[in-house]
């Protein structure tokens, strides 16, 4: 950015985490900017109440003006995850989207504050190696173009955990950071992901200290239990009996999941700007409620219905994952999907044990299965005489091709 520009910063809303790359943001944003006063916003999604302890204090003693706290749970769960479950969405066959679908609604949250506030200019910490600067700025983008985006991570000349922690240390700032931190992780009610340390190198196998939400599957219960889900038109509307909200659902089934080890995945993914990243992901409630959809589902969609869902479900996954969520696609293959669920109602039972959840009873008065069609006892209600036909027709231009061939030897 041109300095004239820079001069031109009177307020700028920041995306404040309480770590230590934001915390050094907010001086490094007063004294980069002409004093420019720096407003902390921070999104609670779910990550818990740790991260968030202190969190106001924390940004007032970095030199913050004022910060925000939004809560954001509820809507996360009922407005951005139930949307993508019916587009039954992951990215490159396991990844079921954790970090990429919670950067829509807090960048919206984010765009609210800073045009309540009367701010000129946005600032996220996002490095320029990862998928989330495009997502943020995309979403900053569609909902408030006139906003300066400011990435100190692209501007600034530190480089490494040791510079940013001399910076504060420079400027009198508390920060509780220290070099001994290893991974780097992202929670959010969805899941939490885990990245550097021993997982940068993919044939590494990950300690036991990687991971945080979930039971190790080889010491979980040697007792299995199961969940009942019940969904109406594709909403989530109970968990074993209890009518509980979006939030408390999602929060009910990540601690019976992850006390059975379910939702671990240790992945290489392409990562959107072109390099490939290694990532372990806990997403113990997700991988039931998306396994319990999609159990569902086959009892209820066609098959060229399904088909279609599930081609969607493999576009969306890089819609949501590049970060075009406030887009006209976006907006189609939802109402696509949302369209399709409305006959998705009823229960599933999904059995949990040893890091699996698997689907074992389903039911739904929009079925499409019949035991009278499909035993392979004696029924009354179809002829397999009627196969030969079907056969003969299904497989015609297969037949005129190799008719075609004989002819021309």
């Amino acid at each position: 950015m041109a300095i004239s520009a820079k001069k031109q910063i009177k307020k700028v809303v920041l995306a404040y985490s309480g770590g230590l790359d934001t915390s050094a943001i907010i001086p490094w944003l007063k004294e980069n900017y002409d004093g420019c006063e720096v407003v902390a916003f921070c999104a609670d999604v779910g990550q818990g109440d740790e991260e968030l302890e202190g969190i106001q204090e924390k940004a007032i003693a970095s030199g913050a003006s004022e910060c925000h706290v939004v809560d954001l749970k509820e809507e996360f769960v009922k407005d951005y995850i139930y949307p993508i479950i019916k587009t039954g969405s992951v990215y490159e066959g396991q990844y079921l989207l954790g970090t990429s679908m919670a950067r829509p609604v807090i960048a919206k949250a984010h765009v609210e504050v800073a045009l309540k506030v009367g701010a000129d200019a946005v600032c996220h910490g996002c490095t320029g190696k990862g998928n989330d600067q495009v997502r943020f700025e995309s979403c900053f983008a569609a909902l408030a173009p006139e906003l300066t985006v400011i990435a100190p991570w692209r501007e600034w000349d530190m480089v490494s955990r040791e510079d940013l922690l001399d910076y504060l240390a420079e400027r009198d700032i508390p920060c509780s950071a220290s070099l001994t931190k290893i991974y780097s992780r992202d929670a959010n009610a969805w899941h939490i992901s885990h990245e550097g340390g021993e997982l940068e190198d993919p044939w590494c196998e990950p300690s036991k200290e990687v991971w945080t939400m979930t039971v190790d599957p080889m010491d979980a219960p040697d007792t299995p239990d199961s969940v009942t889900l019940s969904f109406n038109e594709g909403e989530l509307v109970a968990v074993d009996g209890q009518q509980l909200s979006a939030f408390e659902s999602l929060t009910y089934l990540n601690d019976k999941a992850a006390a059975h080890g379910v939702g671990r995945i240790d992945i290489v993914e392409n990562r959107l700007v072109g390099m490939k990243s290694r990532g372990c992901y806990e997403t113990p409630g997700g991988t039931v409620l998306m396994a319990a959809y999609k159990g569902l589902e086959t009892l209820i969609l066609d098959k060229e219905s399904l088909k279609f869902r599930e081609s969607v479900g493999l576009e969306f996954s890089h819609v949501i994952y590049d970060g075009r969520w406030f887009t006209p696609l976006a907006k189609s293959q939802l109402a696509a999907a949302a369209s399709l669920a409305t006959n998705v109602t009823g229960d599933v039972v999904v059995k949990l044990y040893k890091g699996n959840a698997t689907v074992t009873q389903r039911r739904s008065p929009n079925s499409l299965y019949s035991e009278e069609f499909a035993t392979f006892g004696a029924d009354e209600v179809y002829d397999q005489k009627h196969a030969e036909g079907f056969i003969r027709l299904f497989s015609l231009s297969s037949r005129i091709t190799a008719m075609n061939q004989q002819l021309k030897k």
